[in-house]
């Protein structure tokens, strides 16, 4: 059986990460042989949220599956989408009865891989504890198959590391979310599990965070509370390569990349490759 491949793009932000997804989502299927694509889509819709049309046009682009995290509830009805799209997963440790899964096995070719969206607690909404709930699900899930890819959405690189260690050996890679700016971390852990603090985000790119960096700057100067704007202008697409054994699950090629518009084609800049 061939090696399992797939990559796995940060936060979505708007419509210019969408855009800008769209654009590189057919380069990066040629550059890394796979159309297995994973991303998190929680600030798809205006920056913030995220709707069953921001989901649709992601899955239009070629997006497979969409993680989200502490956003996922802000669209107004969205929890119908969430327990109807199974290909659409909100953190798992969300409280019991929440709209929607945290939790998946898919199938891509002749392998079945599981999917887990987890939150942080530091800095972050007192959910329940994702530590153990991993442990759970991931006992569960290799069951049936040892590729388990689990976005840890995260505030502090401190909790996202932790979790990768903790779970070192055990799943196939862990991708922190949420802070938008990727980390030069990339790396294989002693157990085979591929960690990044942060893939980064999709979106544009003189930005803060992918809003217009004025209004952020307003709400740090006076402490107002202002409404964010996605910003415009050139974009870029963050994201890691997976590719590890079907047979033990372990990663051996985890490799962090750029990639960006240009001129109807996509200049690529690998970051790390481990």
């Amino acid at each position: 059986m061939s090696n399992f491949k797939a990559v796995f793009l940060g936060d979505v932000v708007g419509r210019p990460g969408r855009e800008a997804v769209a654009t590189c989502i057919p380069a990066i299927r040629k550059r890394y042989d796979t159309g297995l694509v994973i991303a998190n889509g929680e600030n798809s819709l205006h920056g913030i949220g995220i709707s069953s049309q921001s989901a649709g046009q992601l899955f239009d682009a070629g997006v497979s599956i969409i993680t989200t995290g502490n956003h996922c509830y802000k669209e107004r009805r969205i929890g119908e989408f969430f327990d109807a799209e199974t290909n659409v997963l909100r953190p798992a440790n969300y409280p019991e009865g929440s709209p929607g899964r945290g939790h998946n096995l898919y199938t891509y070719g002749d392998h079945t891989f599981g999917v887990i969206n987890l939150s942080g607690r530091v800095f972050l909404q007192a959910l329940d504890d994702p530590f153990r709930l991993a442990k759970k699900l991931v006992a569960e899930m290799r069951e049936r198959t040892p590729l388990i890819l689990v976005d840890f959405h995260g505030e502090a690189t401190s909790e996202k590391q932790g979790i990768g260690w903790y779970l070192d050996g055990l799943v196939t890679a862990v991708m922190g979310t949420h802070t938008h700016v990727q980390t030069a971390d990339a790396r294989i852990l002693a157990g085979g599990t591929g960690l990044i603090c942060d893939v980064g985000m999709c979106g544009p790119f003189d930005s803060l965070l992918g809003m217009k960096p004025e209004i952020g700057i307003a709400r740090m100067v006076t402490q107002m509370p202002v409404k964010f704007e996605v910003a415009e202008g050139p974009t870029y697409v963050c994201g890691v390569y997976i590719e590890a054994d079907p047979a033990t699950g372990k990663t051996t090629v985890f490799e962090s990349f750029q990639c960006a518009p240009n001129n109807g084609g996509v200049d690529f800049r690998v970051v790390i490759r481990a």
